[in-house]
């Protein structure tokens, strides 16, 4: 027997190391018009028996001493507390030790659950929740169809920390196009120092065909900021962090590699932006962004 991964698969770049558990199948949401991840799948929750056999083939081939572990597809949390908690202690069975599980989650998927639910959980080594944010603006989550509001997002990710749990929330740079740009900055920075997220990711929105976004850009309906414009968002949102949170905008998607801890960090990374719109650095062309 070999892991039996339905592809494709996908995992935060963080868990490259971690090993791939996959305890749903596709995203049971799967409407965001931006994304084209599992729009290939019909979404199902693996049975628990057949769970049980990957994870044992899992020690078979890597030992006990796995310390990792990303539950995939798209939102594992969308499972019950209970049978996560069986996950979660297979888990801990066959790899002793084990450090840290992590997972994507949907707002909505968390505040399902109560507090003493995610703490159970947390005992048992969920440690970080992955909660794409995408924008703090409700009127473009809207229209991003993202099933949830910056106010639920919130809530999530403040349950989650007082739960214990580690987080990490993305926002998409030029999501909103040019024109709500700088808004879309503003009430991202507002909303993030109200989750106070562990890590804050900045990945720039780039069109991926199987998307009805895509399709969109592609018959001309929606315009993408340009590269300055996009700096020039980020710039934006980043005078506008006031919580303690590690701000990572380093994936091959975005135009500048920027990273630090903030807010004792804002001053250096606004240089580093305001040389940039100013021509001193340059930004990384389009031949070498990517997801």
């Amino acid at each position: 027997m070999t892991l039996a991964y339905e592809p494709p698969v996908f995992r935060p770049p963080s868990e490259a190391d971690s090993l791939i558990l996959q305890v749903t199948v596709g995203c049971s949401h799967n409407r965001c018009t931006f994304c084209s991840m599992y729009r290939t799948k019909r979404f199902r929750a693996k049975g628990l028996a057949e769970i049980r056999e990957e994870i044992s083939e899992a020690r078979r081939l890597l030992g006990p001493d796995v310390r990792r572990v990303f539950l995939a597809d798209g939102d594992a949390m969308c499972l019950s507390a209970r049978r996560l908690t069986e996950i979660l202690d297979a888990l801990r069975e066959a790899f002793p030790r084990l450090r840290r599980v992590g997972a994507y989650a949907n707002a909505r998927d968390v505040l399902r659950k109560s507090g003493e639910e995610l703490s159970e959980l947390r005992a048992r080594k969920l440690g970080i929740l992955y909660i794409g944010l995408e924008s703090g603006d409700d009127a473009v989550l809207a229209e991003l169809e993202k099933g949830a509001t910056a106010a639920e997002m919130v809530e999530a990710a403040r349950r989650a920390s007082a739960a214990g749990m580690a987080t990490s929330v993305m926002v998409l740079v030029g999501i909103a196009g040019p024109e709500r740009s700088l808004a879309h900055a503003r009430l991202s920075a507002e909303v993030v120092n109200r989750m106070a997220p562990t890590y804050t990711a900045l990945l720039t929105y780039t069109p991926t065909p199987g998307s009805p976004l895509f399709e969109r850009v592609e018959r001309g309906e929606w315009e993408l900021p340009g590269p300055l414009e996009s700096v020039a968002e980020i710039r934006e949102l980043v005078r506008g962090l006031r919580c303690q949170t590690y701000l990572v905008c380093n994936h091959p998607s975005n135009y500048l590699s920027l990273q630090g801890r903030m807010p004792s960090a804002r001053e250096e990374i606004l240089g580093q932006l305001e040389a940039a719109l100013a021509g001193a650095v340059s930004l990384r062309p389009e031949s070498l962004r990517g997801l």
